[in-house]
């Protein structure tokens, strides 16, 4: 009878933790792994064991954000997205609901562990949560950009704080890193919009490819290039590196003009993020050769 009961609670553990992790499945490829990454090329004292703590630390905040955008339109994601946790039925949006606002006091304790900037990051994150969600800022192709680049910078911010030493600082150099990385993200991240064009154009959402179309697609030819030779030079990489990373750069922006197809979008999509992780390495190319 007890360890009958023991496998009931240790299979219903197990169902709550598979749904937490659900609602984050998606940005694991595409913000968790590239956001670690910069944090540890970016920290000041670079620490491979402290890897966790960014992680832990980004992971938590891109779940308050993402149970945050979840609940705003569940009929969406029960045509779009239907593996998600709400459509399918693992837990309610009242319960999702509860557990959002449990998320945001939860992240502001686990950043005061880090210190003042990354409690000022967490801070800031959660404010433009709720403008991005609770107040439609995702609703204007350019607004969402900006606020997308802004929260990702305080992701980079406390991630990068959380891999250092405890109470540890961001130097220059980790704040050029962040601007830059957050500047070309907010420059860039339609790259994700293209593959949910049709999908966004049916519910009214005005993102960059379906308020501007082919201007969206010739700006990832020409600004992933450009921002591939830029960040090279700043952060000092090698000639032949610099080459490498700017064909690859022009192969992935070219892409996004050759091919329109939905599942075309989706891989180029993929490409795009690995030319984002890629360039999360630079800064730690620069503080190996040149840093103090």
């Amino acid at each position: 009878m007890f360890s009958q009961a023991l496998k009931v609670r240790a299979d219903s553990i197990t169902r709550h933790l598979e749904t937490v992790f659900l609602f984050t499945k998606n940005d694991i490829r595409t913000t968790l792994i590239p956001v670690t990454i910069f944090a540890l090329s970016a920290a000041p004292k670079h620490d491979p064991t402290r890897a966790w703590h960014a992680a832990l630390w980004i992971w938590f905040h891109l779940l308050q954000f993402n149970i945050a955008n979840q609940i705003q339109d569940p009929e969406e994601d029960r045509k779009n997205k239907p593996s998600r946790p709400i459509p399918a039925g693992r837990i309610s949006v009242d319960s999702a609901a509860d557990m959002r606002w449990v998320m945001l006091p939860v992240c502001l304790m686990l950043s005061l562990w880090y210190g003042t900037q990354a409690l000022l990051a967490s801070t800031v994150f959660a404010a433009l949560t709720i403008w991005y969600n609770e107040l439609n800022g995702d609703k204007m192709g350019l607004s969402k950009n900006v606020l997308t680049a802004i929260l990702y910078g305080c992701l980079e911010v406390g991630g990068t704080v959380a891999a250092g030493p405890r109470n540890s600082t961001i130097d220059k150099a980790g704040a050029l890193a962040v601007a830059l990385s957050s500047t070309a993200f907010a420059t860039t991240l339609h790259a994700q919009d293209f593959k949910d064009e049709e999908g966004d154009r049916l519910t009214g959402r005005r993102t960059l490819p379906t308020i501007f179309p082919k201007a969206a697609r010739f700006s990832m030819m020409i600004g992933i290039p450009l921002w591939s030779y830029g960040l090279s030079c700043v952060w000092k990489i090698d000639a032949l590196s610099t080459t490498a990373f700017v064909l690859y750069g022009a192969f992935v922006g070219t892409r996004f003009v050759m091919y329109d197809t939905v599942g075309a979008d989706k891989q180029s999509c993929k490409y795009y993020s690995l030319w984002y992780s890629l360039g999360h390495l630079l800064p730690g190319y620069w503080r190996f050769f040149y840093g103090a």
